[in-house]
């Protein structure tokens, strides 16, 4: 049983061995690189090594048992630790997004329900930037546009990590959050008290740690600038700092009118841009993976409603996993910990029977 570990444990050694050289260190992108998947094998090497002492101790036991009682009353305990060890390491095998050490963008976007929807993106916002504070990431906020009431009718941020742990990156989490949201709830602008519907976007892409990992030639972008808006188009700005980046192969364009100085927007809207190609780019290689890929819950159907936040039942629900739970306040307040495992969760169900099927 799991004779694949071996070649793990061989190169994790071998990482070992590299990140002990000076020189490697001197390349900050393939450092990252290096500890990322050091911190990825040490968790697997740490699981074999509990499951190897746990097989170990389990056939001492029952050799002693048959001399010692004593020693057969431990037998028990000892096999459902083995079980436990064994189902820990072969969770651990299953194989791992390669993005998710990254950390993101995230872009949230108003939807149906005008003013309401723009006021549960700055609600969802708020949600997401608790949650981040609560893991020890820190949230840039990158663009934005408000709406008249002070919600977003469009807003970008990125969440950073500084762990090399894979496990604990920002990717490996929020990369469920993607889809629509639907609240339901009575809205600020409703007199009546009636409950109302509306739906807020989530995009989410895996930030690009260094340019160079995607190659974008001048040639192909197109540069307009103009005056920063603020709620209802009135200028906020004199001077043309906003930036428009159009990337001509693709189609895809990103606006940024944040900053005052029109560098720092143009230098934000490229981030944005080269992690927008990073995730078209994976999307077109993700239709030609295999099932165990395609397995995956985080689907890359951006118009799919993902979850409903019913705020008169305080019930939120997630309507991929099924996960649903009465504490809509606290999730609301960043404690979306339970939710977001739901989703990794059934990814990894996903992904087992996946490989169950390609083994079979």
């Amino acid at each position: 049983m799991f004779e694949s570990v071996d070649a793990l444990i061989a190169e994790h050694r071998e990482l070992q061995n590299q990140l002990a050289d000076p020189a490697v260190h001197a390349d900050p992108a393939r450092s990252k690189k290096l500890n990322r998947r050091y911190a990825e094998l040490s968790r697997i090497v740490s699981a074999h090594e509990h499951w190897q002492q746990a097989g170990e101790d389990l056939a001492a036991a029952r050799e002693l048992a048959k001399d010692d009682e004593a020693f057969a009353a431990e037998v028990p305990a000892l096999e459902t630790e083995l079980v436990d060890r064994t189902e820990n390491l072969r969770r651990l095998l299953i194989p791992r997004d390669p993005d998710d050490g990254r950390d993101v963008i995230m872009e949230i976007k108003g939807g149906e329900g005008g003013e309401e929807s723009a006021l549960f993106a700055a609600d969802l916002l708020r949600m997401y930037t608790y949650y981040a504070e609560s893991r020890g990431w820190k949230v840039e906020l990158l663009d934005s546009t408000t709406s008249d009431m002070g919600g977003y009718k469009n807003v970008q941020a990125a969440i950073k990590s500084t762990s090399t742990d894979p496990a604990q990156g920002v990717w490996a989490s929020m990369k469920y959050e993607g889809g629509v949201h639907r609240v339901q709830r009575v809205p600020a602008t409703e007199s009546q008290g009636r409950i109302h519907t509306s739906t807020t976007g989530v995009l989410v892409f895996p930030e690009v740690d260094e340019p160079e990992e995607v190659d974008i030639n001048q040639n192909d972008l197109k540069i307009d600038v103009f005056r920063s808006s603020g709620p209802g188009g009135q200028s906020v700005n004199t001077t043309d700092s906003a930036v428009r980046i159009t990337h001509l192969p693709t189609g895809i364009v990103v606006s940024m009118q944040n900053e005052k100085s029109q560098i720092q927007n143009r230098e934000a809207a490229m981030r944005v841009l080269r992690a927008r190609i990073l995730a078209k780019q994976q999307e077109e290689r993700d239709a030609l993976a295999s099932d165990a890929r395609k397995s995956q819950i985080r689907g890359m159907d951006r118009s799919e409603r993902i979850r409903t936040y019913n705020f008169p039942e305080n019930r939120i629900a997630d309507h991929r996993t099924g996960f649903k739970a009465y504490n809509l306040d606290g999730v609301m307040n960043g404690a979306l910990g339970p939710v977001i495992e739901s989703c990794i969760a059934a990814d990894e169900e996903a992904r087992l029977a996946a490989l169950g099927d390609e083994t079979a």
